[in-house]
């Protein structure tokens, strides 16, 4: 009886045994790992006096994973910090440091015309385990995307892109069709109202179309109320209305101001042309002239213009008569084509919606 006994309570209290020395191993290494992920790895950079605000940047943002702790710059000139790290110009000395601190991590700043001489790095550190990355300074592109693509199977880094992926494009699709179409029912007799007025206000149609440039710089019509008694303009010239602009009847200007005379606009957005939040659109004469007086102008159409965006709930809006102006409006749509998401659209549109449809500036 008892070597029964014993022969069922061996492997029970050795299994019991087992999984208890496993499972102390376990959580011995899991406090371990978290241990050593609270310890900051010390990095030192090699960065050009240019990439002073790319370093800023990373020092900034290092968390709680990495401590930028030298900076290796061999032009640095009787600069002994720079964004308050200490500066290093002698390769010897950075190896030095390297190896007395126990530095794992080295990060080669460097602009992608100018790019730091990788081999060297390479070569110097190849006895010392160093774990050596390119982090190119891509700050003087509009559109730059800091993200490794692949594209047919190697990675790039892009420079000038279309800044919405197939993913990220269809959502916002979608969305712009539903809320277009149920703003466009629920407006319907505010939008006979307003035909019966500008009918009434002057001679001519109810709706004025002008060519503007949609994505990647396709033409299409726009729509909108006309609020300007029918005229005729030079070709190839589009003179924008002014404070007091006779050409505005009575109904425009209360349509410009509210910014109602946009509503069919979101026919454009059913139509694929538009949509509801992104750059507006200008008239292709101001195109031509502001894209060669303001830096990376044509970019605002490397993603659908909107009827609404970020310049405008920024006070952006109406007439540009100063470049300074125009510069300001492109900023905003850089930022906003640069920080995209689907919540800064609802951000964009609650704004619009609050404080957006009448404007100072808008006449």
């Amino acid at each position: 009886m008892f070597p029964a006994v014993i022969d069922l309570t061996y492997p029970l209290f050795a299994g019991l045994g087992a999984y208890l020395v496993l499972r102390t191993l376990v959580n011995r290494v899991t406090s371990l790992r978290r241990r050593n992920s609270r310890k900051r790895l010390p990095v030192a950079i090699a960065a050009k006096t240019g990439s002073t605000g790319l370093l800023r940047d990373i020092i900034a943002t290092s968390g709680s994973r990495f401590k930028p702790v030298v900076v290796f710059d061999e032009n640095a000139t009787g600069e002994s910090t720079r964004a308050g790290l200490p500066v290093v110009d002698s390769l010897e000395l950075l190896r030095n440091l390297v190896r007395k601190r126990r530095i794992k991590e080295l990060w080669l700043l460097g602009h992608p015309a100018q790019p730091p001489s990788i081999e060297r790095y390479v070569r110097e550190f190849r006895h010392d385990f160093v774990n050596i990355r390119l982090i190119p300074d891509l700050q003087g592109f509009a559109l730059a995307s800091p993200r490794v693509v692949s594209v047919h199977g190697l990675p790039a880094i892009n420079l000038v892109a279309a800044p919405l992926t197939p993913g990220a494009a269809w959502p916002k699709r979608l969305f712009d069709c539903v809320f277009a179409t149920l703003v466009l029912l629920a407006i319907t007799p505010l939008l006979l109202v307003i035909a019966v007025a500008v009918r009434l206000s002057s001679p001519g149609p109810v709706l004025f179309r002008q060519i503007r440039k949609g994505v990647d710089g396709n033409e299409f019509a726009i729509y909108k109320f006309r609020t300007m008694r029918q005229h005729v303009e030079h070709a190839g010239q589009i003179t924008q209305a002014r404070r007091g602009d006779s050409r505005i009847t009575r109904v425009g200007a209360f349509l410009r101001k509210t910014s109602l005379d946009e509503l069919p606009q979101f026919v454009n957005v059913l139509k694929g042309q538009m949509s509801v939040v992104g750059p507006r659109p200008h008239a292709v004469e101001h195109d031509e002239l502001y894209k060669d007086l303001v830096e990376d102008y044509m970019y605002r159409y490397r993603i659908k213009p909107g009827i609404t965006g970020w310049a405008q709930v920024n006070g952006f809006r109406g007439e540009t008569d100063q470049i300074e102006k125009m510069a300001a409006r492109v900023t905003c749509d850089l930022y906003y084509i640069q920080h995209w998401s689907f919540w800064l659209d609802l951000k964009i549109i609650g704004i619009t919606l609050f404080k957006g449809f009448v404007g100072k500036t808008a006449y």
